[in-house]
């Protein structure tokens, strides 16, 4: 936690800021170690103050042990400003993709001529150290025997809801905090829906089956998706599951510390393109993973990251979705390396008929 904090402090001198404001709950966490849901972080070159309410002052307490906890009974944005004028800071840092305008309005309207700086500090958790890798390493393998279990329960009949229900529950039973997100079971022609979430739609015989899903651990999330056929697979079927499997693969043999997240997504978007089905594939090939399901870096055609630094954790999942027929997605995640990639995701990603 002293590394964290001194990283962010390193970056409240580059952005000449006299402290910082942080109530994202990745961010609050991450730099405080507060699972708390309600709370707001204060932190300058010298101080870290905690502030929260009566029912999470034991909790952060414990958890929070470089901060100075303080207890809100009023408004916690009046008790953010007197502790921001009790130390005379003049520029203060604020989330701007997620402080909301009110506390905006609140905090400028009692804090007069202080000076207040959105500021992004989603790319401070890009790169994991090794217990965060260990964390994600038991979520993905949480979700890698999921998987493996569903393949036995998935048949002609039953709804796509049930498998998300039943893909859920086997992973709260070994180990699971929650779902990820919201799973996503796609079959039929709705497969060509990249975010088709499970309905009542009932799986038929030949249909395609696409799922999404993943597990939290220690507050880690993994990220997988597989296609699977359901029967024998048509020709068509095994030409586009092999087109997306192949331009997976080279994705994964993409990845490297010398390469931004637009030459990663590009070198993969070609290939699709090439065969044709380049208007298909609309989403980025990628994105960051950890204390949130979408982080810092993207890999995606507007991408803004440099290039890759070790020990970050990003997605690869390319797809190809065809409106009323369907559509396939392979998604794996993986640790940046020195010399590539490490593949966290085990599933087998050759196509599986059932």
């Amino acid at each position: 936690m002293n590394a964290r904090l001194s990283n962010l402090r390193d970056f409240l001198f580059k952005e000449n800021l006299d402290a910082i404001v942080i109530n994202k709950p990745e961010n609050r966490r991450y730099f405080s170690g507060f699972t708390g849901t309600s709370g707001i972080l204060l932190i300058s070159a010298k101080t870290s103050d905690l502030i929260t309410d009566f029912r999470y002052v034991e909790q952060a307490t414990k958890q929070a042990t470089c901060f100075k906890i303080i207890e809100h009974k009023q408004s916690i944005i009046e008790i953010l400003a007197e502790v921001i004028q009790r130390n005379g800071f003049a520029k203060i840092g604020f989330e701007g993709d997620f402080f909301t305008y009110n506390e905006f309005a609140q905090l400028a309207k009692v804090t007069h001529d202080i000076q207040l700086k959105p500021v992004e500090l989603d790319a401070l958790r890009s790169v994991k150290d090794k217990l965060e890798i260990d964390d994600l390493k038991k979520a993905v393998e949480i979700s890698d025997k999921a998987f493996e279990y569903i393949l036995s329960f998935i048949k002609p009949g039953i709804s796509e809801l049930e498998v998300a229900v039943e893909l859920e529950n086997y992973m709260r039973k070994l180990g699971s905090q929650k779902p990820a997100f919201d799973t996503i079971v796609a079959s039929g022609i709705r497969s060509s829906l990249p975010h088709g979430v499970a309905s009542e739609k009932k799986i038929d015989d030949g249909d395609f089956v696409t799922m999404d899903f993943g597990a939290v651990f220690n507050g880690y999330h993994s990220d997988i998706t597989r296609t699977v056929c359901v029967g024998k697979a048509t020709a068509k079927q095994k030409d586009i599951y092999q087109l997306v499997l192949d331009a997976h693969l080279a994705g994964e043999a993409a990845i490297s510390i010398h390469k931004t997240g637009k030459e990663i997504d590009n070198k993969v978007r070609q290939i699709i393109i090439n065969a044709g089905y380049g208007k298909y594939f609309g989403h980025g090939l990628g994105h960051g993973v950890g204390l949130a399901i979408h982080e810092f870096p993207r890999l995606s055609p507007l991408s803004t990251c440099g290039k890759l630094r070790e020990n970050m954790v990003v997605t690869v999942e390319p797809g190809v979705y065809l409106p009323n027929w369907g559509g396939v997605r392979i998604e794996d995640t993986v640790v940046v390396t020195a010399n590539g990639c490490e593949v966290l995701t085990k599933s087998s990603k050759h196509l599986i008929e059932l």
